[in-house]
């Protein structure tokens, strides 16, 4: 930790309370390193930040259009949304359609991020499911590929067909062969990386034109589907959600778990990833924010862009105390690169 470059500072007052470190890749499709902080080849698991990349087999197979699926549909097959009404509904409708049912998910149960949904579900005497987790519409997504290829129920095996499909895409997309894999939040396998080769795959993901025709598609229709959508992809007040609103083009953002984010900007071509040593998804968000402004998709003026780059501190009674920031190493004053 000593030697991980300072990304994100918290001022309360006139005092630097706390410090976030970490590593940032910046990638275009021939997986060169445009702009790097911190170590590039660090290995990581990227959680939910590469969901767009487990998405692919489900348009590449052809089980996307065997189903009908649109694009908010594809959307939601890249998302950790909050559970709110508009995600559990088009996950219950998506699971209809392909004669699935809520026990046929492998995500398992969570509470709805929504307050006033989960005290609406509790007076009613109703609960949330697996319908509601946060992994919902990727686990549906593999459903809907495991019934195209008529494979065996258990999708979230390490040796099924849908997961052996989903770590040959995400290694090719990367451009190295993953190290190793853990078991996500969900129960799915995550599959390990360099920040370099996260940050590749992104920017192919931007720039898919050395792909094969079947992959490009997948990947312009998954990055155009979370930009149209990014109320699907998180959910109301949430970091990607708000940020996408915001961008000046098209652009794709995704959060994961301990303080992993990606981004993908096809005006530009490029791919981002970067890693919050400590894990903390505050930090990866303002660093995302700098990120974004630094490269030319946001204005840090747009108030939806301000309140990630540099939100403030208040005490329980509203009173100011303080501000978070993007460090001087990783914003410089918002230059560009």
């Amino acid at each position: 930790m000593d030697n991980t470059p300072i990304l994100v500072e918290l001022w309360r007052g006139d005092v630097l309370e706390s410090l976030h470190g970490g590593d940032i890749a910046v990638c275009d499709a021939s997986g060169e390193v445009i702009w790097a902080l911190g170590n590039p080849g660090k290995i990581i698991l990227p959680r939910s930040s590469c969901k767009m990349l487990q998405a692919l087999p489900l348009i590449e197979s052809g089980a996307a259009a065997a189903r009908g699926l649109q694009a908010r549909h594809l959307a939601l097959a890249c998302a950790s949304h909050s559970g709110e009404k508009l995600h559990v509904d088009l996950v219950t409708s998506w699971l209809s359609d392909i004669g699935m049912a809520e026990s046929d998910l492998r995500c398992g149960a969570q509470w709805s991020e929504d307050h006033d949904y989960h005290i609406e579900l509790a007076c009613s005497g109703r609960h949330e499911d697996q319908r509601h987790n946060n992994c919902s519409g990727k686990h549906t997504g593999f459903l809907t590929l495991t019934d195209h290829l008529k494979a065996g129920p258990e999708y979230i095996e390490l040796d099924h067909p849908v997961q052996k499909a989903v770590k040959q895409a995400f290694e090719e997309m990367c451009g190295e062969a993953s190290p190793g894999y853990a078991v996500d939040g969900c129960s799915a396998p995550n599959f390990a990386t360099t920040l370099k080769g996260l940050a590749t795959a992104m920017a192919r993901m931007a720039d898919p034109s050395g792909l094969t025709a079947a992959r490009r598609d997948a990947a312009a229709r998954l990055t155009t589907a979370m930009a149209a959508y990014p109320e699907l992809v998180a959910g109301t007040g949430r970091s990607e959600t708000e940020l996408m609103a915001a961008m000046r083009g098209p652009t794709a953002i995704k959060h994961g778990a301990e303080g992993v984010y990606t981004a993908i900007l096809p005006q530009r071509g490029l791919g981002v990833a970067l890693k919050v040593a400590d894990g903390a998804n505050r930090a990866a968000e303002i660093a995302m924010a700098a990120l974004l402004v630094r490269l030319g998709a946001a204005d840090p003026d747009h108030p939806m862009v301000a309140k990630w780059l540099k939100p403030g501190l208040e005490s329980r009674r509203g009173i100011p105390s303080g501000f978070i920031r993007p460090s001087d190493a990783l914003f410089e004053s918002g230059r560009p690169f």
